[in-house]
């Protein structure tokens, strides 16, 4: 199987119509909790960065989120977690431990490491829409990996690190790495 990227896009610029969203940050708690979707910050170890509890019987589902990461961190964790629940049917309880960020590996053929992927993939698509991205680099003009402190500045108006910014404007075809 491979990542549903028309699907994914399509569905997240469905929900980003629907709640009027139109310029960055993207408020990913609030787009979960219209969805009916709790999202609770706790500490937790290090290296959880989040889950998704599902309680099908109540029609309930709430994100955890580990409070002791970076704020850009946790956008990304709640942003994933719901890329689980609208794109995935897991059994009540999904738990991430540190994120793998790139979208190809030695494992892709495995069901979870696809199902990852595709969360990443919602992430990356929620918190920063192309079509936002698209407007921010025609004002920009060229994006020069080079010049650290403009992706900075780009990054921390979508609320996200400035190495996700990159691995994003490389993926939409922006900058080469």
């Amino acid at each position: 199987m491979t990542v549903r990227r028309k699907h994914i896009r399509s569905l997240v610029e469905n929900l980003i119509a629907l709640h009027k969203i139109r310029t960055a940050p993207v408020p990913v708690e609030d787009v979960a909790v219209a969805l009916g979707v709790e999202v609770q910050r706790e500490p937790a170890e290090v290296e959880l960065s989040g889950f998704l509890y599902r309680n099908r019987k109540r029609k309930t589902a709430i994100i955890g989120v580990n409070s002791i990461h970076h704020p850009n961190r946790q956008n990304f964790t709640v942003a994933h977690e719901l890329g689980h629940y609208l794109l995935h049917d897991f059994d009540d309880v999904h738990v991430d431990r540190q994120f793998k960020v790139w979208l190809r590996d030695e494992s892709s053929s495995q069901g979870i490491d696809l199902e990852e992927k595709e969360a990443n993939l919602f992430a990356a698509e929620l918190l920063m829409p192309a079509s936002f991205l698209r407007g921010d680099v025609k004002e920009i003009g060229v994006v020069d990996l080079d010049d650290e402190r403009a992706l900075a500045k780009l990054a921390r108006r979508y609320g996200v690190s400035t190495q996700a910014m990159t691995f994003r404007l490389a993926y939409l075809g922006y900058v080469q790495l």
